[in-house]
């Protein structure tokens, strides 16, 4: 209990010109713009932050609360089923990333032959075609805020390993 009301801080500002850095190898402050940059940014990092300025007997407090992400890792497609009978094709795909907080999937066409038939949202999608339609690709967006990777399937032989 006695941790909650402690506070850390990262810059001190007196007056117009005169600041004080409590971690220079951590953080970096802009006088241009008020901005304060943490270096290397890792998850410890991920808490509530507080800025706050006097003025005679007020102050202003302002808290912001830092989320840190893992970049998204390079997405795979795995064929969870497929059959195919009567010259058509079903096929479920899963798109999966490894590494990567918050991630959310999204498919689309690589090209705009497939007529819509590779949209869709989540990291599963079902595709039912015909075999003699022209071959087409499924492109698989695994994303998050802070990136973005793309992997792509494609339609020949209905989804023999390739």
């Amino acid at each position: 209990m006695e941790d909650q009301l402690k506070k850390k801080f990262l810059l001190k500002i007196s007056g117009r010109k005169n600041y004080t850095e409590f971690e220079p190898e951590r953080m970096r402050f802009h006088k241009q713009d008020f901005s304060l940059e943490i270096l290397n940014t890792s998850r410890d990092d991920q808490h509530l932050y507080e800025y706050s300025v006097s003025k005679g007997s007020e102050e202003e407090v302002w808290q912001i609360q830092l989320e840190v992400f893992e970049p998204v890792a390079n997405p795979s497609i795995r064929i969870l089923r497929r059959e195919s009978s009567n010259g058509s094709c079903f096929l479920e795909l899963r798109c999966s990333s490894e590494r990567g907080d918050g991630v959310s999937y999204s498919w689309d066409s690589r090209d705009n032959g497939a007529g819509g038939i590779c949209s869709g949202n989540g990291s599963v999608l079902n595709l039912s075609y015909s075999l003699r339609s022209a071959a087409f690709g499924c492109v698989c967006t695994a994303r998050n805020p802070v990136s973005s990777r793309d992997v792509a399937f494609h339609s020949s032989q209905c989804g023999s390993e390739q």
